[in-house]
């Protein structure tokens, strides 16, 4: 890996707030994902996205979410099952005017219903939205 790739590496994760050896579970993956940032990811925390199947207790949940996938709300209980108590969640969703796009109305209502608070947002890609989601309890 070049230094720019390690550079742009650490950038996603550290941007996710995630460093090298911590275990991030992917849900929601389908062929519309970044798979740039993805690569990145991986890169960043030294190992591949575990998937919906494992069982490891994991420091964070990338959740890619899509209108029309379903109950937001379900979804994002789902991913607290794996979680950390100290783990995040990390929500992508379509930006604004992409196929798929969820407005912030609907991630602010169904966060808390889920247990979870909106921090913050960042930006990791060109066609993705990032929401950090964390349990009311610990802001």
């Amino acid at each position: 890996m070049s230094e720019a790739e390690a550079a742009t590496a650490f950038d996603v994760a550290g941007k996710l707030g995630f460093k090298q050896g911590d275990l991030v579970q992917e849900l929601g993956y389908d062929d519309d994902v970044d798979f740039d940032f993805r690569e990145n990811l991986e890169d960043g925390i030294g190992s591949e996205l575990l998937t919906e199947d494992d069982q490891d207790v994991v420091d964070g949940v990338l959740l890619w979410w899509r209108n029309g996938d379903g109950d937001l709300v379900d979804a994002l209980v789902d991913a607290l099952t794996s979680l950390g108590g100290n783990g995040v969640v990390w929500l992508l969703t379509p930006k604004s005017g992409r196929p798929g796009y969820v407005a912030p109305a609907d991630i602010q209502e169904a966060a808390p219903t889920a247990g979870l608070h909106s921090t913050s947002s960042a930006g990791v890609s060109k066609e993705w939205a990032a929401t950090r989601l964390v349990n009311r309890r610990k802001q």
